[in-house]
């Protein structure tokens, strides 16, 4: 399937916009041998298309977004301007076999991007290849300066949050769509980016989970301002609150995002956390019943608008038939954001109501 691209203007962003980036980019996918682990590349390939000139990787890489397998040589004489490090590993960390890529993309002309939580110029290896090449290393993942403790306060304005069963399964994918499907409404609204790839299709937006643990509700709350008191704000979810290792996340954004509606994201193809094997996937309605109980702390009057399933892995036939049968057993309009239709337009009138 293909994801229409998607025309973002950041609204009130000035204390939270990602540094002016250089594209076209060359998406890196390094040594990834899992799909879900290289969501930056595709979620980049997919949102910001026109941005990207292909894609390359380590040894050892067995995924594809699908565009040009380019060398760096070749991606900057194609008009790359950056090699972006499109994967999302557990830790946030760079492969030692990435390393010769990243210099030899320098040697190329490109700077280098990064949303993961290791920083460039820690790496000897690439520090000194940019002072030898006058290349830029640019590191996303970095909170502004001065975020606050949240208050809890009820902030004006509409908010709709995107959670999940899990990570890496269709948050910001169903943020950017609903984002979209209201703005075709005539609706004032903006999509509030909370990762890396968000923050790179957006032009702005605060990494959350970058953020200490004390301010994670106040990022939220500097992230989706006061507003008109019909404007929404469409905010980019992340992590779950049964995954063990990134629920801090996940509960500091619900708190300080104080979403008026929420969306759940589930892939029905995925049975346990990704890379923790031994817990399983939460159903959706735990994950309805959790995020109202923890969300009306904020905001008492909380409520679900309805689901949306990640189907890539389903045909088409067989997809419809399980978003019916979903919205029959949950009472909820269930939809795939990115199959569109009358499902994801029920979705999309649910969570307006």
């Amino acid at each position: 399937m293909t994801v229409p691209k998607v025309a973002l203007a950041p609204h009130g962003m000035t204390d939270t916009a990602a540094p002016r980036l250089p594209y076209p980019y060359l998406l890196f996918l390094g040594d990834t041998t899992e799909p879900s682990f290289a969501k930056t590349a595709f979620g980049l390939a997919d949102w910001a298309a026109d941005r990207c000139v292909g894609e390359t990787a380590a040894p050892g890489c067995t995924v594809s977004t699908g565009l040009p397998r380019l060398t760096s040589a070749e991606a900057q004489a194609a008009g790359a301007r950056a090699l972006v490090i499109g994967v999302a590993n557990q830790g946030g960390v760079i492969g030692e076999s990435w390393i010769a890529v990243l210099v030899e993309a320098m040697e190329a002309g490109l700077d280098i991007v990064s949303g993961l939580h290791a920083r460039l110029a820690d790496v000897p290896a690439l520090a000194e290849a940019a002072r030898r090449t006058g290349r830029r290393l640019i590191d996303i993942r970095t909170p502004p300066a001065g975020i606050p403790v949240g208050t809890g306060r009820k902030r004006s304005g509409k908010r709709l949050l995107t959670v999940g069963t899990d990570c890496a399964l269709g948050k910001k994918y169903t943020a950017l769509a609903l984002h979209r499907a209201f703005a075709e409404r005539g609706l004032a609204v903006d999509f509030r980016a909370t990762g890396q790839t968000g923050i790179m299709i957006a032009g702005g937006g605060i990494p959350m989970d970058a953020v200490v643990s004390d301010f994670e509700a106040g990022a939220a709350e500097m992230l989706s301002p006061d507003a008109a008191p019909d404007h929404w704000d469409v905010i980019e979810g992340q992590g779950s609150l049964f995954n063990p290792a990134y629920a801090a996340v996940s509960l500091g954004l619900l708190h300080g995002s104080q979403p008026d509606v929420f969306v759940v994201c589930h892939d029905p193809a995925r049975k346990v956390i990704l890379g923790m094997e031994s817990f399983a996937l939460p159903s959706v309605e735990e994950v309805i019943e959790l995020t109202i109980r923890l969300g009306s702390r904020t905001n008492p009057a909380i409520r679900c608008g309805g689901v949306s399933l990640n189907t890539a892995s389903l045909g088409s036939g067989e997809a419809e038939a399980l978003l019916g049968a979903e919205s029959r057993r949950l009472g909820l309009p269930v939809a795939d954001p990115i199959r569109g239709g009358t499902a994801f337009a029920a979705l999309v009138e649910a969570c307006l109501a």
